[in-house]
C-alpha cells in the first residue's frame, strides 16, 4: 500500500494533506525518515510514525452519526445536504451510510466504507435490531401491537414480524429487523396513523449516548466487532 494511501486511511488528513506531511519530513517508516508519498509499507509489518508518534492504521473507517433533520442520507442530493457534510474530517474516506434514515428523521445513522459489513447489517436474514421511536398524529390502539407482531402486509408482501410498545397516547417505541423504503411511516399509515416524528433510537449495539444532534464518533474496537459478528 503507498504510503500516502496509508496516512489518509488512518485519519490523517486528504492525500493532498498527508503528501504535505511526507514532504515536509514528518513521517517515518521504521524508524527511517520516508518524503517519498509512493513509498509502499505493508500495514500488517511496518511501522509507521508521524511526528514520532505511532500510526494505528484502519483499513476502514466506522462512524456513528446523531442524524439531524433537514439531511439526506445519500452521498448528494439536489434538494438537502448529505450527512456526509457533517462528516468533514472524514471527507478523504469513501464513506456512505448504512441503510437510510428520511430527510425528516433523526437518530442514530452509521457511516462506513466497509462494503462487506454494510452488506451483512442490512441483510433482514441477520436479524439487525433498529429501534425508533414514533409519534403519531392521533391516539395509539391496542391492537396495533399484535398487527405489527404479526406482519403487515406493503406493496403485495408481508413486514416480518416486528415489536411495538405502546409508550404514551401518541408515543411509541418500534422495533424492526428489516430496513424497507418507509417502512414506519407505512406500516402506521396502513392503519390511518400520520407519524409526527421518528427518530431511530437504536441500530444494533449502536445508541446515542454521549452524542447530541449532529454530533458523531468513531466506534469503539468492541463496537466493530459486535457488527462484524453478524
Amino acid at each position: 500500500m503507498r504510503l500516502d494511501k496509508y496516512l489518509s486511511n488512518s485519519g490523517y488528513g486528504s492525500r493532498k494533506e498527508v503528501k504535505s506531511l511526507i514532504k515536509h519530513g514528518q513521517v517515518k517508516v521504521n524508524e527511517k525518515l520516508i518524503k517519498d508519498d509512493s513509498f509502499h509499507v505493508i500495514p500488517e509489518k511496518d511501522l509507521v510514525f508521524v511526528n514520532d508518534l505511532k500510526v494505528n492504521f484502519r483499513q476502514n473507517h466506522y462512524i456513528l452519526l446523531y442524524k439531524p433533520e433537514g439531511y439526506i442520507s445519500s452521498t448528494e442530493d439536489e434538494n438537502y445536504p448529505s450527512v456526509l457534510n457533517l462528516v468533514s474530517d472524514y471527507r478523504h474516506a469513501a464513506l456512505f451510510p448504512v441503510g437510510r434514515l428520511d430527510v425528516d428523521t433523526t437518530g442514530v445513522l452509521l457511516l462506513t466504507d466497509d462494503g462487506d459489513l454494510a452488506h451483512r447489517l442490512l441483510s433482514p436474514k441477520r436479524h439487525v435490531d433498529k429501534v425508533y421511536r414514533v409519534t403519531v398524529d392521533h391516539s395509539l390502539s391496542d391492537k396495533l401491537i399484535e398487527y405489527f407482531k404479526v406482519g403487515i402486509l406493503l406493496d403485495g408482501k408481508t413486514t416480518l414480524p416486528a415489536t411495538l410498545t405502546i409508550l404514551s397516547d401518541l408515543e411509541a417505541e418500534v422495533i424492526l429487523n428489516e430496513g424497507r423504503f418507509h417502512q414506519v411511516k407505512r406500516m402506521f399509515s396502513a392503519f390511518n396513523y400520520t407519524v409526527v416524528s421518528l427518530k431511530r433510537t437504536q441500530f444494533d449495539c449502536l445508541t446515542l449516548k454521549g452524542l447530541n444532534v449532529g454530533e458523531y464518533r468513531l466506534l469503539s474496537e468492541s463496537e466493530i466487532e459486535k457488527l462484524k459478528n453478524h
